[in-house]
């Protein structure tokens, strides 16, 4: 960072196969080399001065959360997490979730359920984790916010968008489905997550390519609902990214001093719960 900041990554994977095997079903199976245990990145975190992080369940441990959930019990207040859970998990678990620090669940798209949000059971959930006051994380592929955003915006709970709410650049700013990611931002209905930049790019350090839409989803969301996440430990990439990389790249699009805190710590820490005086 270009000066000392407190911060906290919203969106990052733990990865231990050698204590959590992966799951059978859907979803990347990460890499031996891919492994990320909660012991590597706390250590990552103090490196870079990072207090807190939401964890995210990766698509390949399926609804198996046992790995996510024993990081955030090792290191108590550390730790925040996003699961994902069969839509009938029963209601006493969901509670027992919330009380270990889960605020949200993550609707996979593109790698793990394709159906999670249009299929028939899916508003009932989403009645669910609106009662519990939770997120509904989406990453979804550009040509499903069309078809998901209502549904989304009907069922009333809170959406959290993955890595800017786009996939592809090359269907440009006016395509419908970020125009539907825009217009779920511009009701106040959602956060997004200014994340993984190096994902959507493919212009890799500079994201000039990235800047248009980077800017139209500040201004839609409106900086208070904007976050900051690493995507650590970088799974599935053709090339190599540093975490310090990761955080630098935020401050492409945030100028300000006061907008950059806002996004790094006030932010989170409002809304999802994590210590510390916003």
């Amino acid at each position: 960072m270009s000066r000392m900041q407190r911060a906290i990554d919203c969106h990052a994977h733990i990865i231990d196969t050698a204590r959590f095997p992966l799951s059978d079903g859907p979803g990347y199976k990460p890499r031996p080399h891919e492994n990320g245990p909660k012991e590597t990145y706390c250590g990552v975190l103090d490196g870079h001065g990072v207090g807190h992080a939401l964890l995210v369940q990766p698509s390949g441990y399926g609804t198996d959360n046992a790995a996510m959930l024993d990081a955030i019990a090792s290191y108590p207040g550390r730790f925040k997490g996003i699961a994902v859970l069969d839509p009938t998990t029963p209601e006493r678990v969901l509670e027992d979730l919330g009380r270990r620090g889960v605020v949200g669940v993550r609707f996979n798209l593109p790698t793990y359920e394709r159906d999670a949000l249009t299929r028939p059971e899916a508003p009932a959930f989403l009645a669910r984790l609106k009662a519990l006051g939770w997120y509904a994380q989406v990453f979804a592929d550009d040509a499903q916010w069309a078809e998901v955003a209502p549904i989304l915006r009907k069922s009333g709970v809170k959406v959290l968008i993955d890595h800017f709410g786009l996939r592809d650049l090359a269907g440009g700013l006016m395509q419908p489905g970020f125009q539907a990611v825009l217009r779920l931002g511009r009701e106040g209905s959602a956060a997004v997550k200014l994340s993984a930049p190096f994902r959507i790019s493919r212009e890799i350090g500079t994201y000039d390519d990235l800047a248009p839409f980077a800017r139209a989803v500040i201004e839609a969301f409106g900086v208070e609902n904007c976050v900051w996440g690493s995507d650590w430990p970088f799974i599935n990439m053709g090339h190599p990214v540093r975490y310090a990389a990761a955080l630098q790249a935020v401050e492409h699009w945030l100028d300000d001093p006061d907008d950059l805190e806002r996004v790094l710590w006030h932010n989170p820490v409002r809304l999802f719960g994590f210590g510390g005086n916003p």
